[in-house]
């Protein structure tokens, strides 16, 4: 099996080098980033991470409709 998959490597890579690297690159771009320490940190950030953060805003009911300022003061009054 490993010597057919060799053979048929060899023949692909000497009738066609373009696609046999570029099939070679597009595959390691799926493989590596799923090896990559980088993605290890980036998914426990991801999970530490609150999706809504809390804040006064939200216990005071701003943003208010009816306006594009809500209760933000106005100059002059």
């Amino acid at each position: 099996m490993a010597g057919r998959l060799a053979t048929f490597l060899k023949d692909a890579w000497a009738k066609e080098p373009v696609l046999v690297a570029s099939f070679t690159i597009g595959g390691l771009a799926v493989i590596l980033p799923t090896l990559s320490p980088f993605t290890k940190y980036a998914t426990m950030i991801n999970q530490a991470t609150p999706y809504n953060y809390p804040g006064e805003w939200e216990l005071e009911g701003w943003p208010r409709s009816g306006g594009s300022g809500g209760n933000l003061p106005v100059l002059g009054e």
